[in-house]
């Protein structure tokens, strides 16, 4: 018998090292609901985060399909037991919860379950979410398959450090919210000064041509031929700025769309060709997904701000352990790394790596002078 609660501890200390490894919220949730199923060899699992009217804001399943999610179809706002576990205080376990006067069924697609486990997860007053386990799949010889003292014991156990992990998740997703914000805010203060300078050369440059229409043609028209080049460039700085200013579709395309979408935006902003190439690359977690996406696009905006290249390619590949590597190469007039330590503050060199070493990556800069630049980043599976 005492194995018994030994292992459970063990798979306890498992689930608590994966939750700690996760910062997005969406990945502690998944995290919690797998770790849960497994540790009590449940056929199903569910997670559900309240919203503010009663029902639920965020729905986690495990042991479904997606093919079966789909075709189960949305809750319902209130969901008889389930719903009822956003306001209670303490686990509820049921030798079967189809006997229970508060279930009102299943959808018609819904997989037949009985015995039932369910445990707030709270933070102190606050009830942050609900675990639900379904259908033990295993039980002492001779015993029924139904959860035990010692199930109800391990899942509160996991629910505390669950509530824990979810605080400091929704804690880093502000404090990254707010980190946005102020790139946001620099962003609009760099297209201020960029076109502001801009648009006034290029009302100087116009007014040098008024004057010289008339005693030197041919003067003023290399000044109005520098009126066209200077808008032009004021308009490919405005384009930037709003490709750079416009929030990422990640949480629903995903990194591959929502990278080849951004470059498909700037090609057609710029008059330099860019190009997206991606291998074999899956899902990574959240963060590290986010960090290559900020590491492409301060590498694009280099590249087409500074480069002075025709050609940009990015290439996103998957690497043999399952993470993944990001190339941004331009033909462009290159740099001495070596040599600009001022020119890699400028370019961003440093923010990028810490984005890369945030997630537990790399970053490396190839560049000659005429040779052009490659930024490549490197980051591991999930």
């Amino acid at each position: 018998m005492q194995d018994g609660p030994r292992s459970g501890l063990a798979a306890v200390s498992t689930a608590l090292l994966a939750m700690s490894r996760r910062l997005e919220v969406r990945d502690v949730l998944r995290t919690i609901v797998v770790s849960a199923r497994e540790l009590l060899d449940a056929e199903y699992a569910a997670l559900g985060v309240p919203d503010d009217h009663g029902g639920f804001a965020q729905f986690v399943v495990d042991g479904i399909s997606a093919e079966q999610w789909r075709e189960i179809g949305p809750l319902p706002r209130q969901h008889g037991i389930l719903a009822a576990m956003l306001h209670e205080n303490g686990p509820e376990r049921l030798a079967d919860v189809r006997k229970d006067p508060r279930f009102g069924g299943w959808p018609s697609a819904h997989p037949e379950m009985s015995d039932f486990l369910g445990m707030p997860v709270r933070d102190g007053e606050e009830i942050l979410g609900a675990l639900f386990l379904a259908n033990k799949r295993s039980a002492p010889d001779g015993a029924d398959r139904v959860f035990t003292d010692e199930d109800q014991e391990l899942l509160s156990l996991l629910a505390q450090h669950a509530a824990i992990a979810l605080t400091n998740a929704r804690l880093y997703e502000r404090s990254r919210e707010l980190t946005i914000a102020e790139e946001r805010s620099r962003l609009a203060h760099e297209l201020h000064d960029a076109v502001s300078q801009k648009l006034f050369s290029l009302r100087l440059t116009a007014q040098a041509a008024a004057t010289l229409v008339d005693r030197d043609p041919a003067r003023a028209k290399d000044e109005l031929q520098q009126v066209a080049a200077l808008a032009a460039e004021a308009a490919d700085e405005l384009r930037a700025a709003v490709t750079e200013l416009r929030p990422a579709a990640l949480d629903e395309d995903g990194l591959v769309a929502t990278l080849r979408t951004h470059v498909h935006v700037l090609d057609r902003a710029h008059t330099a060709h860019v190009t997206f190439t991606c291998d074999g690359v899956r899902a990574l977690p959240a963060a590290q997904e986010e960090a290559v996406l900020r590491v492409a696009q301060e590498a694009l905006h280099n590249a087409l701000r500074h480069s002075g290249g025709d050609r940009v390619e990015v290439t996103l590949a998957r690497t043999p352990t399952g993470g993944a590597v990001l190339t941004v190469v331009d033909s462009g007039k290159g740099f001495d790394p070596h040599a600009v330590r001022r020119a890699g503050r400028h370019l961003g060199l440093v923010s990028m790596r810490d984005r890369a070493s945030g997630v537990g990556g790399g970053l490396a800069v190839h560049s000659e002078p005429g040779r052009g630049t490659t930024i490549e980043m490197e980051v591991p599976g999930g």
